[in-house]
């Protein structure tokens, strides 16, 4: 049953599930926000418990943010709002308390947690376990640095040399530099593993005890998806790119539509899509709650992998007696610029109605478009021109390889004399945790994959989901415009 006073005491984030489960006697909450699950958020939540709650287990779950917090952490809280004269329920002395999010600081003590408690000793394969710190880099709370020394401890315990410490953003990473191939098995405690199907891979996220098994055992029970298959022929506007494309599709499924389901892309339109466009693609698929996305391996993934397909991968293509539950067809000549718009990834609009929305920030970057030709497209729109009066641009690398390429091909400078604040390689304002947070109010268009309330600061700040190129115009007039 949902209790409105859980609801209630949360300012900027969004209470999914704010629920009381009586017969098991436990307080759930599940969150959706890129907010940290601090000291702040905590305390507010636990000012608000009622006292009839006495004997109940207190659960906390943020789904996209991140919890800085553990059980002590949290008693230690308590204490201290009971210092300052903050009334706490007595009953929270004498519960149990369990609190997780997406921070690679719980997820990695998780993970030694579970090996521990699962009985192994060492990983299965340390040559195929590869850490990457991309969400917190560099540093921006107090508590951020834990991550760095904890996942150091752990690559150092189980013998890992794969680690990434200011690279870049791992579904960049992951094929970038050569971890992932065709028709190779990749998990990842990301939801946006599904990225690496863009070279014809099987790839998925997962959570941190199906994690703490494969890197025990080098196996995971899964059951194979049913397939959807998404046909794209003909030739797409100049001023469409691909996550027009899959914007669009995402809007046609529903933000569940495809949930446990394959996303297989074929057509005329798919087959001249770089690598990094079918990446933009790939990587969103999660948000139709696709299990993966699959792309064909052809010529241009070879030459990205940098290998010589062998006769397996050349066979990584759609059966013609396949069974698929759903087979969607386009002409790319119908694609137009569009937007997802505040707050659901799902509630797409073509630009051309939102056109003279007022903005205050561009975002451009992220493991959707973060990418050499997201930075060369959005350079060709601002070239010559400036971004509008009182408009911030941040442009965010997906790498580090991504980052001396724009600059030694001019990119990074047109942009830069454009107006735009150039970042370090990582994960960037995607996640609300790099420079550029916005506030009650603010309208930002931005290239990354989520517009959740509260992932770029407060929970009334509004984000507009786009493609570099419409972002990139936005930018310049300083409101929502269709790109030429």
């Amino acid at each position: 049953m949902a209790d409105p006073d859980f609801a209630a005491c949360f300012g900027r984030v969004v209470v999914e599930h704010a629920q009381m489960l009586r017969q098991e006697r436990q307080v759930i909450f599940t969150l959706r926000s890129s907010a940290p699950l601090d000291k702040g958020l905590c305390a507010r939540l636990l000012a608000s418990l009622a006292p009839d709650y006495e004997g109940f287990e207190l659960r906390i779950n943020n789904l996209f943010g991140y919890a800085t917090l553990d059980e002590a952490g949290l008693r230690e809280l308590m204490e201290e709002m009971k210092r300052d004269g903050v009334p706490i329920n007595g009953f929270l002395d004498r519960c149990r308390i369990t609190i997780t999010g997406q921070n690679i600081t719980i997820g990695v003590c998780h993970g030694t947690k579970f090996l521990q408690e699962m009985g192994f000793e060492k990983l299965w394969d340390p040559d195929k376990v590869v850490l990457i710190y991309d969400h917190l880099v560099p540093a921006s709370q107090l508590d951020d640095t834990r991550h760095f020394h904890v996942g150091d401890a752990f690559a150092a315990k189980y013998g890992m040399t794969h680690v990434h410490r200011s690279d870049g953003i791992c579904h960049q990473l992951m094929t970038e530099a050569g971890y992932v191939k065709p028709g190779d098995v990749a998990f990842g405690t990301d939801s946006h593993t599904t990225t690496y199907g863009c070279v014809g891979a099987f790839s998925s996220g997962i959570g941190y005890t199906e994690m703490a098994s494969i890197l025990g055992t080098g196996t995971m029970w899964i059951r194979v998806p049913e397939t959807i298959k998404v046909v794209i022929n003909g030739k797409l506007p100049e001023n469409v790119m691909s996550k027009d494309v899959i914007l669009r599709l995402i809007g046609d499924l529903g933000a569940d539509g495809a949930t446990y389901k394959a996303l297989e892309f074929s057509g005329s339109a798919v087959e001249s899509m770089t690598v990094a466009s079918r990446m933009t693609i790939s990587n969103m698929a999660i948000e139709a709650g696709a299990k993966c996305a699959l792309f064909t391996p052809d010529e241009k993934t070879a030459e990205y992998c940098n290998i010589t397909l062998n006769d397996y991968q050349k066979s990584l293509f759609g059966d013609a007696d396949a069974n698929y539950c759903r087979v969607m067809e386009y002409n790319a000549e119908d694609f137009v610029p569009v937007m997802a718009c505040p707050s659901q990834v799902d509630k797409i609009r073509n630009v051309s109605e939102l056109e003279g929305t007022e903005i205050d920030q561009v975002f451009i970057g992220s493991c959707t478009n973060g990418r050499l030709e997201d930075l060369a497209a959005a350079a060709e729109v601002l070239k010559g021109k400036k971004v509008a009066k009182f408009v911030k641009l941040i442009v965010t690398p997906a790498s580090r390889k991504i980052y001396r390429q724009a600059a030694d091909l001019g990119i990074l400078e047109t942009l830069a004399e454009s107006g735009a604040m150039i970042t370090h390689p990582g994960c960037g304002l995607c996640c609300g945790r790099a420079g550029g947070i916005l506030t009650d109010g603010e309208r930002v268009v931005a290239t990354n994959n989520r517009n959740f309330l509260g992932r770029m600061g407060t929970s009334k700040v509004q984000i507009y989901l786009a493609s570099p190129r419409t972002a990139a115009a936005c930018a310049v007039v300083g409101k929502i415009v269709c790109p030429e």
